[in-house]
This record gives C-alpha cells, structure tokens and sequence, in this order.
C-alpha cells in the first residue's frame, strides 16, 4: 500500500488536512503549534483506490533551551523516519502567513527527496489569501495546489494530484487495508511504559520515548506483518481522570478512549513497582465494556528485586489485585531487558481468536443444561425460578448469547456472572468479554 506524508513547519494545517483526507477526527487540531509529536496513520480512498496517508510533527529549527529537553529532536526524527517511508510528499504552507524562514529550511530538505513532492499552499478561505501563493512557486517545487483543509475546497483537486504520482502498482482498495486486520490498543494510564513496550515490539523508536509524562499525544499507528497476520498497533496517551486533563491532553484522552472503542484486543500495562490505581480500573472497564478482549501486561518486571520477582505470593497477590480482568492472560515484561515482549502479539492473537469462535447450537444448548443442573437458579419474587428454554450465540467478535427464557427479570446479575465464568472455563473465552442478553420466549406467553 503506497504512503503519502503530510509535512511542513509546526501549525500550518497537516492535522487538518490529515482529519478532512480519512474523514474522522484522529489526529489533534489546536492553534497551539506542535501538538502533532507522533506519526498517525490512516487509510484514504478516492476514486475507488486506496493509500495511506500520514501526518508528522512540524519540521522546525529547534531551540537549544527546549523547556521538554530533547523532544523537539525525537519529534522532528519521527518525521524524517515518515519522510524515508513515503512514496509521494505533500509540503503544507500557510497561504495567510506567507513564506518563512522554517519553510526555507524543509523545501532545502525536501529538493534533495527521492519521492515525489507536492507543493500545497494551505488556508484559503478568502480570495485575498491567493496573493501569498506566488511566493511558495519560489521554492522551485512546482505550481502550489490551493486547497482549504478546513472547509475541503481544493482537496479532490488534491486527491487526483497524488494518484497521478503515485505509481499504479502502488494503490489497492481501502477495503484491502481494512479486512481481517487484528486492531490491538496499547492503554494505561501514563507513564507505565506504553510507548516504551511498543518500541521493545517493534525492536525501533517508533513511539516517543521520554521522562517527561505523558509524551505521547496522539494514538499512534504501527502496520506489522507477523507469521500470525497483519496487526494495526496503537500506542496510546495515557488515560488521566477526567478531572486532571487540560487543553490537548483533554483531546488526547478523546482519542485514546475511541481506539479502545475500535479495539480487537487491548493491552493494559500497568507497572509493577507502583500499586494498583482506580484509573487502572476505570481503564479495563471502558475496554471490556467496548467488547475488547484484554491482556494485562505487567511492565517494568526488571525493576523488582530478585526475591520479589520469585515471590509467588506476590505473582499471586497480583493477579487477585486485576480481578477486574477476569480470566485475562497476565504476562510480565520488561521493555529494558525485553522480557516477555515476544510473547506480546501471539497471546494478542490467541485473544483474537478466542473473541471470533462462534459456538455450534447444539454445544451451547447442553453447555447451558450442564451449568444448570450444575447451580439451578435462585428462587425470585414468589418462588419462581428462571426457566431456560434454549440459547442461541447472536455474534461473535463480541460473543454475545441470546438466552429465551420464561422471565428474563429472574436472571439475577450475579447467577448471570456465574454463567460467564462457565462460558470462559468451558470455551476458552478467558479474557474475553461476554455479553448475555435475557429473552422471553413465546413458549412462557
């Protein structure tokens, strides 16, 4: 699949144009310059062809008394790992700013380029703007396209200019990209590891690394070919309370809960050295409630003493601590000595897996009369008991089991987690979430 990479200097509108090319709101929009700190991949289709589009961290001269240290630095690498993966490059200017000195120095990096390069001269939302493109024909690259990322005049323009560049061979359908795609979420609160964990899987910086919390803004994307399949990796923000996020780090959020709402699978790393959290709950809760399988990942392993890390007890006392996980595979990881990492993607996919199994009637019928006979259901109100008739599986990916029954106000909450953890047991749905749904069946009427 051909890739296209949106650069420029800080704050002339990628984000934007990034947004309005995959049709949703991924990547963060702010007056603020250099929110963008990652790379963000997304799938656009047009004409009935399919690319992938990414957007970067603005190229810029960078401050040698950075108030974040040496992010500026790790950003701007980013971008230039996005520039030596793209096939066509799109060069954002500010039709309203006019030509800079930052501009200067990217159209110097970008004439030495191997790939294609597309001048666009962003922001014209009035006619006035136009007077200011004549300036970016001087850096040699070409007749600008004019284009408003913000209201989409001039982006099919823009659209029809890639696919000219790009080379046939190169474009698929989106539809392609999309199928059978294993979409695993990276979560947690900040500061456990995440991006760190990340970069171990993929042996390479591919998400910002730093001490200072909660440096990654935007959920990251990673394509990755294993012998399992294709995965879509998303490293995530770190989830704060509600309460305790301000400005981007708010929008941050945003974005992280929705990939776990598009989640397959969901890691949840949690850090050894530091006590259970109810931000690691509240985590867990949003994933299972969006139907996400979970793997929890125990991460900074190495940062135990010896004896704690033989510690049974405490292996044990852990695993009692995430009962809000239940049945969920725990594995201990270390993205420093690489412990546990090559474990990460198979237990991923065997959640995957898990999650899809579609359960015959016939096995599921007599699964059912088992766990009955089993634990009947309690008494209710006046003596009567719930009555089970025959249960049907309504879907999988988020294995949902339709149960008729003669009452569906007797399936006390607490007998219908006891059929849950049966269904887990029995089927292998360990961390998998369940969703029972109670019917009444024309045979009570």
């Amino acid at each position: 699949m051909a890739v296209v990479a949106l650069v420029g200097r800080p704050n002339v509108g990628k984000s934007t144009l990034f947004n309005r090319l995959i049709g949703e709101r991924r990547a963060i929009v702010s007056e603020q310059p250099g929110l963008t700190r990652d790379r963000i991949y997304g799938t656009v289709e047009w004409r009935g062809r399919g690319f992938t589009v990414v957007d970067t961290a603005g190229l810029d001269r960078v401050a040698k008394d950075s108030p974040e240290g040496d992010l500026p630095v790790n950003t701007q690498a980013q971008a230039k790992v996005a520039l030596d993966q793209a096939d066509v490059i799109c060069f954002l200017g500010d039709a309203k700013a006019g030509l800079t000195a930052s501009d200067l120095e990217v159209a110097d990096i970008l004439r030495r380029a191997r790939q294609p390069v597309i001048m666009v001269s962003n922001k014209h939302e009035g006619r006035d703007d136009r007077l200011l493109t004549h300036e970016f024909v001087s850096l040699g690259l070409g007749s600008p396209v004019e284009i408003s990322a913000l209201s989409g005049v001039g982006t099919g323009d823009l659209l029809d200019r890639i696919l000219e560049e790009l080379p046939a061979t190169a474009l698929g359908a989106a539809a392609e990209v999309e199928s059978e795609l294993l979409r695993c979420a990276i979560v947690g609160r900040p500061n456990v590891g995440k991006s760190s964990l990340l970069n171990a899987v993929l042996g390479q910086d591919r998400s910002l690394v730093s001490t200072v919390e909660g440096t990654t803004r935007d959920p990251v994307d990673t394509l990755l070919s294993t012998p399992q399949g294709q995965v879509l990796l998303v490293d995530t923000a770190g989830m704060r309370r509600p309460g305790a996020t301000k400005d981007a780090d708010y929008y941050s959020l945003l974005r992280a809960l929705r990939v776990v709402d598009r989640a397959d699978v969901a890691i949840l790393v949690v850090d050894a050295t530091s006590p259970l959290r109810a931000q690691d709950r509240h985590i867990a809760g949003r994933a299972r409630e969006a139907g996400a399988a979970i793997l929890v990942a125990v991460n900074k392993w190495d940062l135990l003493d010896a004896d704690d890390r033989r510690d049974r007890a405490l292996i044990k006392e852990l695993r009692s601590a995430y009962d809000f996980a239940p049945g969920a595979p725990f594995l201990f990881t270390s993205a420093t000595t690489g412990r546990g990492i090559a474990k990460l993607l198979p237990a991923a996919f065997e959640l995957a897996q898990a999650r899809a199994v579609r359960i015959p009637t016939p096995a599921l019928n007599q699964f059912f009369r088992e766990a009955l006979d089993r634990r009947p259901p309690p008494s209710g109100r006046g003596g009567r008991r719930l009555h089970l008739y025959y249960a049907v599986q309504s879907r999988s990916r988020v294995p949902t089991f339709a149960l008729f029954v003669n009452d569906p106000d007797l399936l006390h909450f607490s007998y219908a987690r006891y059929l849950e953890n049966q269904l887990r047991e029995h089927f292998g749905f360990a961390g998998v979430p369940l969703r029972l749904r109670a019917r009444r069946s024309e045979s009570s009427q």
